[in-house]
């Protein structure tokens, strides 16, 4: 049975659509073209409907893709699904059915075209249209045409710039990385998978669990989400027709928890930062005295800076900008920045303000390294005391320096405008999960 893109893309001389149709009650839908609003970026295809003989109702059939996206022009694109629309019509007026076997309806044509190119060239040998004949079924279960699938590497690279007008730089790196280790993972073991319609719900839990029992539940989750969402940008372009990461549950993990450190260590550790790595010390100061994040410091630049009214802008984790005052306390240790490039990053290796060619996760990797190697191996650390626990160090020290002059309510309002929570709810939550909230002393309560 052929394939009903085998007919349409038929070369036949002297095409003409038919001139009337059928006198009955239609079987199919006229043919139509989509084209995606004119995004080039977006598969563009020709798609129509057939009557169900079981049900009776037009059912959409698979759509036709042809060369057509090979195109890079819209005018280019639109006269080849013309001419396969046109095709297409012809063909069901002509009696094409997708759901009965058209073995013979494709020999009537390919003998007709046999003998138009031997009344145009009878000395000339005629081809066969196809060499091999292949087995069409229903459309639900129609194999995709050779032309229209897509190598697991084209499928990736084309959701990637998708997603790349779509999500900051940082989760574009995790994306990119996560479609790469998968590739490769594929590569290695099953070698036979080629492209993006091979890919299956069973290949993925295989690929999810090969990271699992390398890392962690909150790994294995990771890679899950990342490449769901790759997926799922392919499925919304009809590259695939569902994503099977969609059908696999995330697997239940213990988050890491980044464990504060009393008072006595943190004066252990900035005392030996001002001999060893002075530009360590303030990076951690100021990312932990602005109540921020490490790789949100890092995004910052001298032009941010706003010391009239002594504040920073900078983009952080849940809002596209956000603005935080600087504390007395690091400006009284911040150099002058006026004679500094505006364009220039506060914190490089060498030196507060400068350039720094590297990306932003390279820089904020690069201070974490740097905190391994002069601290956490130095003092012998819990594994769970990182570069992060600064953070929770000083607003555990903020907040019961508050609580000892006011109400637990009037030092957690205070203490959201530090923080930056947007709810008291997920404060109280935060306060929890560094223990920074305990109780007085319950012992009278014992007696």
């Amino acid at each position: 049975m052929e394939n009903i893109l085998d007919l349409i893309t038929l070369e036949v001389q002297n095409e003409h659509d038919l001139e009337h149709d059928l006198e009955h009650k239609k079987n199919f839908s006229n043919p139509k073209i989509y084209t995606a609003n004119g995004d080039l970026s977006k598969r563009w295809y020709v798609y129509y409907s057939f009557r169900n003989p079981e049900t009776g109702k037009l059912q959409r059939m698979k759509n036709i893709y042809g060369k057509a996206n090979s195109f890079k022009t819209k005018e280019e694109r639109l006269s080849a699904l013309s001419l396969y629309r046109r095709r297409l019509l012809k063909f069901l007026k002509e009696g094409y059915n997708p759901y009965v076997n058209n073995t013979e309806f494709h020999k009537n044509k390919l003998a007709k075209q046999n003998k138009t190119q031997s009344d145009h060239n009878p000395k000339e040998e005629t081809k066969p249209l196809v060499k091999n004949l292949v087995k069409e079924t229903v459309p639900t279960t129609e194999p995709t045409p050779q032309e229209e699938r897509m190598s697991l590497k084209e499928a990736f690279d084309f959701s990637l710039k998708i997603k790349k007008k779509q999500i900051s730089q940082r989760s574009l790196q995790d994306y990119t990385y996560a479609s790469e280790a998968f590739i490769k993972w594929l590569k290695t073991n099953h070698p036979e998978i080629k492209t993006i319609d091979q890919f299956t719900k069973k290949i993925a839990l295989k690929f999810l669990n090969s990271i699992l029992l390398k890392s962690s539940p909150r790994n294995r989750n990771n890679y899950r989400l990342n490449l769901s969402s790759l997926l799922q940008t392919m499925e919304d372009n009809e590259i695939i027709s569902s994503n099977p990461m969609k059908k696999i549950p995330p697997l239940k993990s213990i988050p890491q928890k980044n464990k504060a450190y009393n008072f006595e260590e943190l004066e252990k550790i900035f005392t030996h930062l001002e001999k060893e790595d002075p530009i360590l010390l303030f990076f951690i100061k100021f990312f932990a005295y602005t109540c921020s994040r490490p790789i949100e410091v890092c995004r910052l630049k001298i032009k941010d800076f706003d010391l009239t009214n002594n504040t920073i802008r900078f983009k952080a984790k849940n809002s596209p900008l956000k603005t935080k005052i600087i504390p007395k306390i690091l400006l009284d240790e911040l150099p002058d920045l006026s004679k500094l490039n505006p364009e220039h990053y506060l914190f490089t290796p060498k030196k507060i303000g400068g350039t720094w060619e590297a990306a932003e996760k390279n820089r904020s990797n690069y201070f974490s390294k740097q905190f391994n190697t002069l601290i956490k191996k130095h003092f012998n650390l819990d594994e769970n005391q990182t570069l992060y626990s600064f953070r929770h160090t000083i607003i555990t020290k903020l907040y019961r320096g508050l609580i000892k002059e006011s109400s637990p309510f009037a030092a957690k309002s205070a203490l959201m405008q530090i923080t930056g929570h947007s709810t008291m709810t997920a404060l109280e939550k935060y306060l929890r999960n560094i223990d920074a909230a305990l109780p007085n002393d319950y012992s009278n309560l014992l007696k």
